[in-house]
């Protein structure tokens, strides 16, 4: 069965250094939607494999994250944007 609505997480426990979405944006697949300074000082990019609108954004800059907390949730538009 293919998802419509995906669920945003986070795969690392850390502060959100950069939030580059809002909601009812238009994201692109594998686009950088965040960046997260983990709690081992690395900078480290979420993004998610698939395109469409952010139907709610549940973080902002400056927010303490934890691994699996839901970040923003997508609406996808079944556009297959990637590339070679």
């Amino acid at each position: 069965m293919i998802q419509r609505y995906h669920s945003i997480k986070c795969p690392y426990d850390g502060i959100i250094e950069k939030v580059y979405i809002s909601e009812n944006c238009h994201v692109y697949e594998w686009e950088n939607l965040f960046l997260i300074k983990t709690t081992e000082g690395k900078i480290e990019g979420i993004s998610v494999g698939a395109s469409g609108h952010i139907t709610s954004l549940v973080v902002n800059q400056g927010d303490q994250v934890r691994r699996n907390m839901r970040l923003a949730s997508l609406q996808d538009d079944f556009i297959i944007t990637g590339s070679d």
